[in-house]
């Protein structure tokens, strides 16, 4: 049996990392239960980078996790340039992001996979134009 693939989006990253975060303690837990390497794409590292530029050791734990194989980043955006700006101009209204859209793509070629993320609109964006995004998320209202 195949193991489930877990695609990691930017909130949970820059929780995982941030003391101060609200869901700091959320996705500490989440993680203690997930098998590494995490799924991500270079999107997500570029945001998480920037959320997290106050701190200069923060930016290196990001980096840091990447060279240690808690996540890999086998996502290669201009193969799939074509879907993501599809999948842009379908979700304008949401807006999604370049990374949200590299996200979804990715949960479109892993079929076993779910996507850690804090953000809600992984609940109206679809994989393959009409099927559930498998999400792990927090109950956020």
């Amino acid at each position: 049996m195949k193991q489930q693939i877990i695609i990691l989006d930017t909130g949970p990253l820059v929780a995982s990392i941030n003391r101060r975060d609200t869901y700091y303690e959320w996705v500490t837990h989440q993680l203690k239960s997930i098998p590494s390497p995490l799924f991500t794409c270079e999107a997500v590292i570029t945001e998480a980078c920037f959320l997290l530029r106050r701190r200069i050791q923060d930016v290196h734990t990001v980096l840091e996790l990447r060279r240690r194989g808690f996540m890999n980043a086998p996502f290669h955006w201009d193969e799939q340039i074509q879907t993501i700006e599809q999948l842009m101009v379908k979700y304008a209204n949401v807006p999604m992001s370049f990374a949200d859209a590299c996200l979804v793509r990715m949960a479109e070629l892993y079929p076993l996979s779910a996507v850690l993320t804090l953000d809600s609109d992984f609940r109206i964006y679809r994989k393959n134009g009409n099927q559930v995004i498998p999400v792990i998320m927090p109950n956020i209202h």
